[in-house]
């Protein structure tokens, strides 16, 4: 079985086991990891971002985990431009690449290439997010459709933040964003991806992530007294890292240690149904592996 011209993607939804399969998978096959998910970059979260173990790290090499601050804003192009250099250079040492995390963007990115579309100012983003206020979303996506026909079929009417980003594309590139994505060129051939989905029964996933948030709480709360007097602008991606909330609510004693771990299952418990939902439609030609199935050949992953 000749893996060394592959390159391995495991995705899931979050606590499903990704992060330990794939150490697994590492060991059989002289494999490195690097990371796939959009919060596990930042280096004051390791608790909050559930990143991998150090004694996983020391069993595999582990790359892109915690390198970045959580006050510096991370694109899904910087985190390309990163993984391909590191893909490179784990191949270069005649090893596997695998790339495990649960952000569709950045596999879709790896996979399809990433958009060049043309920045759109500041200046010029406000005007558009502000005709759609003003229209309601239903009047605005009619607008959208009329100026660019083409979008009907890729972004749903209740969709706003797809739909306001359509529409400046179109109006201030004069090009769909659908044809932008036509002209994406893929870094790497479709043919070296090996793609696994690692699925997770409902009940399991609850019970994991519940498990997570109460382990989570004592040591989260040490992160969240060392980042909360950090400056993170609004809109970075950090912001959205879920604990970090609930924890300063906690701290600010604005509610009590159960409300707060309820409240982060929750929010992990509608985060890892968005990733299933995105697999869904995205990810249909993955092949899934039960977390369970601890006995898997790699001739069945494979072939």
């Amino acid at each position: 079985m000749d893996l060394q011209s592959k390159i391995i993607l495991i995705s899931g939804p979050t606590a499903s086991g990704k992060s330990s399969f794939a150490v697994n998978l590492a060991e059989k096959i002289n494999g490195e990891i690097i990371n796939a998910d959009s919060m596990q970059v930042y280096k004051e979260v390791k608790i909050l971002t559930a990143r991998p173990t150090i004694k996983d790290q020391k069993k595999i090499k582990h790359h892109l985990y915690g390198f970045i601050s959580v006050k510096r804003k991370f694109s899904t192009g910087q985190w390309l431009k990163h993984a391909s250099k590191k893909i490179n250079e784990i191949r270069e040492k005649n090893k596997v690449p695998i790339l495990v995390g649960g952000t569709g963007l950045y596999f879709r990115a790896l996979i399809e290439g990433l958009v060049r579309i043309p920045k759109i100012s500041a200046k010029k983003r406000k005007i558009v997010s502000g005709l759609q206020k003003k229209l309601g979303q239903i009047n605005f996506y009619k607008k959208l459709i009329k100026l660019d026909p083409k979008i009907k079929k890729i972004v749903n009417q209740n969709d706003y933040q797809r739909s306001i980003r359509a529409y400046e594309v179109k109006k201030f590139t004069r090009k769909s964003i659908v044809d932008w994505h036509k002209d994406t060129k893929p870094l790497f051939m479709k043919d070296t991806f090996v793609k696994l989905y690692i699925d997770c029964s409902k009940d399991l996933l609850l019970e994991r992530i519940k498990l997570r948030a109460e382990k989570m709480l004592p040591y989260g709360m040490h992160e969240v007294k060392k980042i909360r007097g950090i400056k993170i602008p609004k809109g970075y991606s950090s912001t959205k890292i879920i604990g970090f909330t609930e924890i300063k609510r906690l701290l600010d004693k604005k509610q009590d240690k159960e409300q707060t771990v309820e409240q982060i299952v929750i929010k992990t418990r509608q985060y890892a149904k968005r990733q299933a939902t995105w697999a869904r439609g995205k990810m249909k030609n993955w092949k899934t592996i039960n977390t369970l199935d601890k006995k898997i050949s790699l001739k069945k992953l494979f072939n």
